[in-house]
This record gives C-alpha cells, sequence and structure tokens, in this order.
C-alpha cells in the first residue's frame, strides 16, 4: 500500500514541477520588464529636454525647404497631355484629362501641378504605371521608355482645352 501513494506522487511531482518551471520563468520575465523600464523612465527624465529643443530647431529649417522645393518641382512634373482616343473617352465621360507625368511624382504633387499650371479645380487623381515594350530594330533589340500616366479629374464644369482654339 505505501508503494501505491508514492507512485502517485511521482506522477503529480513531474508535472506539478513543469508548472512550477514554467511559472518560475514567467515570473522572472515579468519582473525583469519593470526594472528596465524604471531605467529607461530615469534615463528619459535626465535627457528628455535636451533632445525635444533639437527636435523643434530640425522641423524649423526643414519646413522652407520643402515649400521651396515642391515649388520648383511642380513645374516638372507634368511632361506632356496625352490626347488619344482613350483620353477623348475619358473625358467626356467622366470630366478627366490624361498626362504623361515623372515617373516618381505622386498623386499630391500631380494635383498641385495641375491646380498651379491651369487654374483649375481638382476632383481626384489616379496614375498608371506603363512598362516600356521590348522591341527590335533591325537586327538589335531595345526597349520603349516606361511612362506614367495621370488621369485627373476636374471638378464639375471645368476643362482644359489644349488645341488651342477659343483661347
Amino acid at each position: 500500500m505505501s508503494t501505491a501513494p508514492d507512485t502517485a506522487k511521482t506522477k503529480a511531482d513531474p508535472k506539478a514541477d513543469a508548472k512550477a518551471k514554467k511559472a518560475a520563468e514567467a515570473k522572472p520575465a515579468k519582473a525583469a520588464k519593470p526594472a528596465k523600464e524604471v531605467k529607461a523612465k530615469a534615463a528619459d527624465a535626465d535627457a528628455a529636454p535636451k533632445p525635444a529643443v533639437k527636435k523643434a530647431k530640425v522641423v524649423a529649417k526643414a519646413a522652407p525647404a520643402r515649400s521651396a522645393h515642391a515649388e520648383s518641382r511642380l513645374a516638372q512634373i507634368l511632361i506632356a497631355p496625352i490626347v488619344s482616343e482613350k483620353a477623348t473617352m475619358a473625358a467626356e465621360k467622366h470630366n478627366q484629362v490624361l498626362f504623361k507625368v515623372m515617373r516618381d511624382a505622386t498623386k499630391p504633387e500631380i494635383k498641385a501641378a495641375v491646380e498651379l499650371m491651369f487654374k483649375v479645380t481638382v476632383d481626384s487623381v489616379q496614375t498608371v504605371q506603363h512598362k516600356g515594350k521590348t522591341k527590335r530594330f533591325g537586327k538589335g533589340s531595345g526597349r520603349r521608355d516606361h511612362v506614367k500616366k495621370a488621369y485627373v479629374c476636374l471638378a464639375a464644369g471645368q476643362e482644359l482645352n489644349f488645341s488651342g482654339e477659343g483661347a
């Protein structure tokens, strides 16, 4: 009879030991995190005033440079209008105008450039990356340039006239 309770204890002991080990491993990890946070908070309290002053200086210097850069860049973003059957259909159905634009131009930049150049209100801009075709020229082969197209949706009642008539 004495052996039966001992075997029950030994069977329970490995499970209890495993649970105790997991609990012991979990507790020090939780205890270590607050200690690190306290150290970090103490370090932040000492160094907090200095970085705040530096960040304010950097932001103040960067703001004028960005606006000047954007204004000079806007004139270069629009490369050419696209006049084709598809562009004419988009203009009739959705009041959109197609432009060939710089490949790294963003939608907000395209919108600002169209509004600046043509004095119109832009509702939305959609862009398409058109990969250049690979073509053969005699014995050699080449590739046409990649093109980014912008579908610019104008506000109701506004239009752009590229034909030069009615100016």
